[in-house]
């Protein structure tokens, strides 16, 4: 029951994301400065946007016969792009976050990452591309289009929650931004 809420939940969330994407609004920036990290997978999720809609034109010519069958693979496949593009505005809308006020930065990925890191737990943040990622305990690689730009290791360990709530700890923290290097020296001034 647990797991259907927070399915349920998800998808909520991504349809609001669609529509705050529709009307040009970000999500939980406040008074933080933003950095997006969506342009790096802007072309594969309109290639996938795309695929997905051939197969539902082509599942509507071989379905035509079958109007009840048809009806729910059309369902299906409509509710399959709207998912595509609402992950893209989602990674549009809850870009990650510099709060030096609030002495947090915020890295997100769609709507289902979204780590808070406290500025005093940063030892180190480094520009450093890795197009490939083995899995280590300790470790959370929030990647974009398989790639991820900034490391950064901590002092303490931070909780990351999963898509399904599970609870880990990580000590190192790599992820992707547009403008990496513009984060890299915001952090670095924020810790001075």
């Amino acid at each position: 029951m647990r797991v259907a809420r927070r399915l349920v939940v998800h998808e909520v969330r991504l349809l609001v994301s669609l529509v705050l994407w529709v009307v040009r609004r970000t999500r939980g920036a406040g008074g933080g400065r933003a950095f997006g990290y969506a342009r790096g997978q802007g072309a594969m999720m309109a290639g996938f946007a795309f695929v997905c809609v051939v197969e539902t034109v082509a599942l509507s010519v071989l379905l035509r016969d079958w109007p009840a069958v048809h009806a729910v693979f059309l369902f299906l496949d409509v509710y399959g792009v709207v998912v595509v593009v609402a992950l893209h505005a989602a990674s549009v809308v809850r870009p990650h976050v510099l709060d030096v006020e609030g002495g947090v930065l915020r890295i997100r990925r769609y709507v289902h990452v979204d780590l808070r890191v406290p500025l005093e737990r940063i030892a180190s943040v480094r520009r450093e591309l890795r197009m490939s990622h083995e899995r280590a305990d300790g470790e959370l690689d929030v990647e974009v289009g398989s790639r991820t730009t900034i490391t950064l290791a901590l002092t303490e360990p931070v909780t990351h929650v999963t898509f399904l709530g599970r609870r880990r700890d990580v000590r190192v923290v790599r992820f992707h931004a547009d403008d990496a290097d513009g984060l890299v020296r915001a952090l670095g001034g924020a810790r001075v």
